[in-house]
């Protein structure tokens, strides 16, 4: 019995796609609740939508090409590249010569490799890819946090120290 026998007994609907949609949403929302957490602008909802859609377009592509239709699901999967491209660089803003956004903006294009990974048929690769991206997230955030304190450059104060004593004037 292969994986996808059981998928197909545990689903109530009996098929696959189903499934890959719920692993869809379970796997957007992983992510999601993350950058919902911090406040970030793609959050959980534009998360499960970014999974879901490329989701949908890779299985269609790979569905329609094994149905003996003239679709290359490589040039779908491309595409979807680039709409998701568009889509990230739209989080993307400077502000008074700062650029921010930039991770949010590689977190959509993670949920649409995620997305793609659900659909070619590989759910749990993606449940382990949105785990990944999220501990990526956290442990390089407490990692970045701690170099700027070792650097001297924390814009975290801390009290008690010197600089926020007051001066003896006497």
């Amino acid at each position: 019995m292969d994986e996808w026998e059981i998928v197909r007994r545990l689903e109530p609907l009996g098929g696959v796609f189903g499934f890959q949609l719920a692993m869809s949403v379970v796997c957007g929302a992983i992510v999601g609740i993350e950058r919902q957490l911090r406040g970030k602008a793609i959050g959980i909802r534009t998360s499960i939508m970014i999974c879901m859609a490329t989701q949908v377009f890779i299985r269609l592509s790979t569905e329609l090409s094994a149905s003996g239709g003239v679709i290359d699901p490589t040039r779908v999967l491309g595409q979807v590249v680039t709409g998701v491209g568009f889509l990230g660089a739209g989080v993307i803003l400077s502000r008074g010569g700062a650029v921010t956004g930039v991770t949010s903006a590689a977190v959509v294009w993670m949920l649409a490799a995620i997305g793609s990974t659900i659909g070619a048929g590989r759910p749990f690769e993606a449940l382990a890819l949105s785990i990944l991206v999220v501990a990526v997230l956290i442990v390089v955030r407490s990692l970045e946090k701690a170099f700027k304190r070792l650097r001297g450059g924390s814009d975290e104060p801390e009290i008690g120290t010197a600089e926020q004593q007051p001066q003896d004037q006497g």
